[in-house]
């Protein structure tokens, strides 16, 4: 089906040094703006942060320091960007979460002004999870051929649930191991924060590790061992939730800490 334009309708999306909206960078930028006429204009970038690129996010975009090392900062295209950009509608994929209030943040940043809220915003991934649903009635069906006729009655949810799971493993033989272990990693488990209000997080080893300040991304046995009097002034003085002390204490117990 031909796609109808009054307007071009830009598609971007950002690669970044990762999600946190204000103190992260952008390292990469494409742009396709889709005419009228059904041709298609392209721009892309590589973008010096300025900062580091965290390993983490070189697994996802493999992009390193030294790919950006002579690329521009983002003062010298932003206004290409917002160029590129202007007098277009949107698209994207998780556009309207992340790429856009982003990128939105990092042109103020620099003192470039970007009107995005004229424009209308064509989110792809919003339209793939509303035709394609992803809740657990999808999956059941999807894996298991069967209606989910109690759903959101709590003891049939979990009765689902495990039917899908022994269906998945089934589905990708080789693909998916029949190991917790495993199924956690793939699950992508040591990526959420230990504690609800996600002061901490875990390392690639499993240990917790603080999630703010001068020793972002250091385990907490290693922030005891270097300065113990920052470990004690956070737990004492700093006002963080009852949850991420009790966390703390307990790892922090377990290697004989205070």
């Amino acid at each position: 089906m031909h796609l109808q334009l009054h307007r071009p309708l830009a598609f971007f999306d950002l690669e970044t040094t990762g999600t946190r909206i204000g103190q992260d960078r952008i390292v990469q930028i494409g742009i396709v703006r889709l005419m009228p006429d059904g041709t298609r204009h392209t721009y892309q970038t590589l973008v010096n942060p300025g900062m580091p690129i965290p390993p983490e996010a070189t697994a996802v975009h493999h992009i390193t320091d030294a790919m950006v090392a002579d690329a521009p900062p983002l003062e010298a295209v932003a206004d290409v960007v917002r160029n590129e950009l202007e007098g277009c509608d949107l698209s994207g994929f998780n556009l309207l979460r992340f790429d856009i209030p982003f990128l939105a943040e990092e042109l103020h940043r620099v003192g470039v002004s970007w009107d995005h809220l004229s424009s209308r915003v064509v989110d792809v991934q919003r339209i793939f999870h509303r035709m394609e649903p992803r809740d657990l009635t999808a999956a059941l069906k999807f894996y298991c051929g069967r209606e989910h006729a109690g759903a959101h009655d709590a003891l049939a949810d979990v009765e689902a649930t495990a039917d899908v799971l022994l269906a998945q493993l089934e589905r990708y033989g080789d693909a998916l191991r029949p190991d917790v272990d495993f199924l956690g990693e793939f699950s992508g488990d040591r990526k959420r924060s230990p504690d609800p209000a996600g002061k901490l997080r875990f390392d690639d080893a499993g240990q917790i590790c603080l999630g703010f300040g001068k020793y972002n991304g250091w385990p907490l046995e290693r922030i005891g061992q270097n300065d113990p009097g920052y470990l004690h002034w956070l737990m004492t003085k700093a006002d963080l939730p009852g949850t991420t002390l009790s966390i703390m204490r307990t790892a922090l117990a377990d290697f004989g800490g205070t």
